[in-house]
């Protein structure tokens, strides 16, 4: 047990210095022309050091905004809950792009007995069967799924079960919210995360990294590692773009950590500031009937 202890701390101790590596020698993992940086982007990605970088900030940020100045939480907030609803709100299109592409192979299909879609001029145009166009709208429920998680969540969009959670007091669920960010949300997350960010990886380039393989035998790899981005569907003509859907993945899970930390904070701050907090700068989408609504009962 000592000895973990001492690995955390020691971990905690160097995240600052791996912090600065990182940002003073971006060429060394943001060159993917090297492969050697292509593999030192791969191995940090999903590594024990970018982990205890990516939580000492939030330690840090979480003490300096309980310590020093409550607004520096806010600001926090406020700034990842309008990612998450602009990233949301952007992606939401993608259901309707989904209907009209529906409807458009419906109507190519049965009534026009079109083989396949052409988009763009003659010469360059993207020719694909209309099999592969109807596999793709698998493609938008991905897109709407993964990227309006963190959306949904800031407009209490989520189902949750509150059978407690509903008959506590205004403080206990803020301790509950506090708790169930820092001990459920945040450890599913990640451990969802290395799952993926491998995952993914062993679909864009050969040989496939692993979660297991230390940076030296990494780099001694980095000689033969080239792209090779998976391009196979299920059938002959369908699909076969599947490694947006891993790409999606991991950017579903880097959502929801960010959503997890802004969780955490609001729950502490509501339950330092009381219940007239609440909700406090959340901007929820409002719908037509509510408006009017609110406008008739303003006059």
């Amino acid at each position: 047990m000592g000895e973990f202890i001492l690995w955390v701390l020691q971990n905690f101790a160097l995240a600052p210095y791996h912090l600065f590596l990182a940002i003073t020698n971006p060429g060394d993992w943001l060159n993917w022309s090297n492969p050697e940086a292509l593999a030192r982007f791969i191995y940090y990605g999903g590594s024990v050091e970018f982990f205890f970088v990516v939580f000492t900030l939030f330690l840090v940020i979480t003490l300096l905004g309980m310590a020093w100045k409550r607004e520096i939480l806010w600001t926090c907030v406020r700034g990842l809950e309008a990612f998450a609803n602009i990233m949301g709100r952007v992606a939401a299109w993608a259901g309707l792009l989904m209907v009209l592409q529906q409807v458009m192979i419906v109507f190519l299909q049965r009534i026009f007995r079109v083989a396949e879609i052409q988009l763009g001029p003659l010469g360059t145009a993207f020719v694909q069967d209309l099999s592969w166009w109807g596999e793709g709208l698998k493609l938008y429920n991905a897109i709407i799924v993964c990227l309006c998680v963190s959306y949904t969540f800031v407009q209490g969009g989520h189902v949750r079960v509150d059978l407690v959670y509903s008959a506590v007091k205004f403080r206990t669920k803020r301790v509950i919210d506090m708790v169930g960010s820092l001990i459920f949300m945040m450890p599913a997350i990640v451990l969802t995360y290395m799952y993926a960010w491998f995952f993914m990886w062993r679909h864009l380039v050969v040989p496939g990294p692993s979660a297991s393989v230390e940076l030296d035998r990494m780099l001694m790899q980095a000689r033969v590692l080239r792209w090779n981005v998976e391009t196979i569907g299920f059938s002959p003509n369908g699909f076969n773009a599947y490694f947006l859907f891993k790409i999606l993945l991991v950017a579903f899970c880097v959502l929801v950590f960010l959503q997890a930390m802004a969780f955490f904070w609001r729950s502490y701050l509501e339950w330092l500031e009381g219940p007239e907090s609440e909700g406090k700068y959340i901007d929820k989408d409002v719908l037509g009937d509510e408006t009017a609504e609110a406008a008739a009962a303003a006059h």
